[in-house]
């Protein structure tokens, strides 16, 4: 028999045959450190599942040499390799070595969906073995671990993770106390440079330090020191503590560094590119014991500079980590789009100066050519837009096959009037999302106080909603004491009758605190769902929204569907809780809503596109000084990060691709006239078709009612002309049927410039803005 070390590596690569040469080499790299440089489409999330696999299955085997086999295995090990038998298990039981512990796999991605793909992947492959791999995101891995060491921080398990809304009122009651003015130090601005610091491991002292003799700065490092007594006091942590404090953690106990790297010894990063500072520091801690770090990712998709990602932390690596030039592999096959989309991707990316380079290419054959579309103005370019996917339609294409990017949210306007006025089902990502909404925020702010007593800041939120005669004064005099004598706020008002500060207000401070700790006790028995009935019922906050009529039922309609996503909550996790919960909808995403399953045409940023893919992509604005934008015109650094956002969002399109340019453009009430952008002018024009429309188009979308709101208004006031009414008359309340939308409730009636915006809440589609004399929604 020929030497049997040759067999039994094509007998893994059978195992793995699904894959190409390079995706197998990323998978039979088991030990030390590996950088997988994977192109955009490239399969990397495959990669990632196999080369779990592998561990788990094989081990080594693949690189071990010189094990023996009794004959029986030798020729079985033959038999596979040459197709003769299947049994995958067996193979394993027979040649693997130094198989990987499924707990000793940390996986970390860069997105709640992205970990559950991961995850759901593994099990299918996996099956139960599966389970213990932890595949998270960086911040779920670090609450996971914080939760059970925080003690060690000063802080309890049952800490409170704040948002940005929760975040800026701790920061404005901050400035409040230190006597600094908003005006001076916008709040946004402040919060900004915190988190900008605690990206780079800079404490308050150190802030301080380095802002010596800086006005600015120095007052910024006195609100960034009180914001975070205020987040120890009321036991909380925002997004950026939960690295932070985990980094700490481990830099000060060395005894739970290694506890950690014992149980983690071998770490694997996805999206490696969007990495920063201090999420750079976790890894490096974890992974300094046993050296066994992967890290998968695209140096020309790192989009995030703005965020506080570093690039480089990916172009560094191989010198971070002590790599060997067979420690970098390269996937560039791409799975996803055509060659003339990549053609195109790869040329534009090639002007880009760092980058460490590759070229996608693929056997999918050549497909449609990329259009580039030249419009007169935004509203020609929704136009567009909405046209070609009415064809699509009409020709068997979903509505959910495609997806409208754009740099900034201030582009959404007019694509979104234009898909009313054609009637295609949409959805916006990246508008208000459900967990911003203010019933959604008041009724989690009781959960988070239910689970949390030392919740000051959440507290204050709801103890006046609905009213209960407890002022503002009132709130800050409990917050005094709770601080002065060490006990949580819910105590201090149960016990009001001994401060005599409190004393007069004591009957309501008390009847609070009693029903808070009624519904602590029932959060340890009921499930969630019941838990958020009782919420409702007693705290009157359902008797609040029912005397506000249709808009409180429609609040109220929301409130249900937050018990809809405990229910589904409490079926997948496998330890539900309150806490558990409440952590999870801390850490949630917009993007995690998407649903490939539904038919709606998705309208997104760039930015927030990344990771998606959908066979037809627009790409609006396409001009220079929106994209690029006007920001990176003297910074070659910032440019470059422009460059990689184009290449991002082109390579999100499968099949077509529309580059649209507009010849003025509208944006934040002042018209603009910019050239086409540069990136168009970096493709190669073999790979793209050029479209530019008769000049009578261009005309025949200025009438009014294909201009912008802000636009027909300001035509309306110069011409001094009182609006027409609509065909019909509406009034809140009423039920209507739209021809695409179905049935609604209508919600908000705004006369403006010759027609009516009608808010309508669908039964099918949620809340939609519609105009009346498009739109023409019937009565029923």
């Amino acid at each position: 028999m020929k030497d049997i070390d040759m067999i039994k590596k094509q007998a893994l690569e059978r195992f793995f045959s699904r894959m190409n040469p390079m995706q197998q080499k990323a998978v039979f790299r088991v030990n030390g450190p590996l950088l997988i440089l994977a192109g955009a489409g490239s399969g990397k999330t495959t990669v990632l599942v196999n080369r779990i696999a592998n561990m788990i299955h094989f081990g080594d085997a693949y690189n071990t040499t010189g094990q023996i086999f009794t004959d029986e295995e030798a020729a079985f090990i033959k038999d596979y390799a040459e197709g003769r038998t299947d049994d995958g298990k067996r193979l394993a039981a027979v040649i693997g070595v130094r198989q990987v512990r499924p707990w000793n796999i940390l996986a970390i991605t860069f997105t709640n969906k992205a970990a559950g793909e991961l995850k759901e992947r593994i099990e299918k492959i996996l099956g139960d073995e599966g389970r213990g791999i932890v595949a998270a995101t960086f911040h779920s891995a670090c609450v996971r671990i914080l939760r059970r060491e925080c003690g060690n921080i000063g802080f309890t398990p049952s800490f409170a993770i704040y948002d940005t809304d929760d975040s800026k009122r701790v920061i404005k009651a901050a400035m409040r106390s230190l006597d600094i003015d908003e005006k001076m130090f916008p709040v946004k601005t402040v919060m900004s440079e915190i988190s900008h610091a605690k990206d780079s491991m800079i404490t308050p002292e150190e802030f301080a330090k380095e802002a010596s003799g800086d006005y600015y700065r120095m007052n910024v490092a006195k609100i960034y020191k009180k914001y975070q007594k205020e987040l120890l006091a009321n036991n909380a942590m925002d997004f950026d503590d939960i690295i932070c404090h985990t980094v700490t953690l481990f830099e000060n106990c060395p005894d739970v560094l290694d506890h950690y790297q014992n149980l983690y010894k071998y770490i694997m990063v996805d999206e490696y590119q969007d990495t920063n500072r201090v999420q750079f520091r976790l890894v490096s801690l974890l992974s300094q014991k046993f050296g066994n770090i992967c890290v998968v990712g695209d140096d020309d998709q790192s989009i995030y500079r703005f965020r506080g990602a570093t690039i480089e932390n990916i172009l560094n690596f191989e010198d971070e980590f002590g790599c060997r030039p067979e420690d970098v592999i390269k996937l560039e096959q791409n799975y996803r789009s055509t060659q003339n989309i990549l053609t195109c991707a790869n040329k534009l990316i090639s002007n880009n100066v760092g980058r460490k380079g590759k070229n996608l290419w693929t056997d999918c054959g050549d497909g449609d050519k990329v259009i580039v579309h030249k419009s007169m103005n935004e509203r020609d370019e929704a136009s567009y837009i909405a046209k070609t996917v009415s064809e699509n339609n009409d020709n068997g294409r979903r509505f959910g096959d495609h997806a409208v990017l754009y740099r900034m949210n201030a582009q959404s306007n007019a694509l979104e009037q234009a898909m009313i006025k054609a009637g295609i089902p949409y959805k916006i990502f990246g508008g208000l999302k459900f967990y911003d909404r203010k019933e959604i925020k008041d009724i989690l702010a009781y959960l988070e106080v239910i689970n949390n007593h030392a919740d000051m800041f959440r507290l204050q939120r709801i103890v006046n909603e609905p009213k209960r005669g407890i002022g503002d004064a009132t709130v800050r005099t409990i917050g005094q004491v709770s601080s002065d004598l060490g006990e949580d706020p819910i105590y201090v008002m149960a016990h009001s009758t001994e401060y005599v500060p409190l004393a007069k207000k004591s009957k309501a401070l008390t009847e609070f605190a009693f029903m808070i700790e009624d519904l602590t006790d029932l959060s340890e028995e009921a499930s969630l769902p019941e838990l958020l009935d009782e919420v409702v019922e007693k705290t009157g906050y359902g008797a609040m929204m029912k005397q506000q009529g249709v808009e409180g039922e429609m609040r109220l309609e929301n409130i249900a569907e937050l018990k809809s996503t405990m229910t589904k909550y409490e079926e997948e996790a496998e330890d539900p809780s309150l806490e558990g919960f409440l952590e999870e909808v801390a850490l949630y995403t917009d993007i995690d809503t998407l649903d490939e399953n539904s038919d709606y045409v998705a309208l997104m940023t760039m930015h927030a596109a990344k990771g998606l893919e959908f066979p037809v992509v627009f790409v609006a604005g396409m001009e220079d000084n929106v994209f690029p934008s006007s920001r990176s015109r003297d910074s070659e650094a910032e440019l470059e990060e422009e460059r990689r956002l184009a290449y991002v969002a082109m390579t999100r399109a499968k099949e077509q691709l529309h580059l649209i340019y507009a010849g003025e453009r509208m944006l934040y009430g002042n018209t603009q006239y910019n050239r086409e952008s540069q990136f168009i002018k970096e493709l190669p024009p073999e790979n793209i078709e050029k479209q530019v429309p008769k000049l009578d188009t261009a005309a025949s979308s200025r009438r009014s009612g294909d201009i912008s709101l802000g636009r027909q208004m300001a035509m309306f006031n110069s011409a001094k002309a009182a609006p027409t009414e609509p065909a019909e008359s509406y009034s809140v309340g009423e039920r209507v049927m739209h021809k695409k939308f179905g049935e609604g409730t209508i919600i908000g009636v705004t006369p403006m410039a010759g027609d009516t915006m009608l808010e309508i809440a669908f039964e099918k589609v949620g809340t939609k803005k519609i105009f009346a004399n498009f739109a023409k929604p019937k009565k029923i």
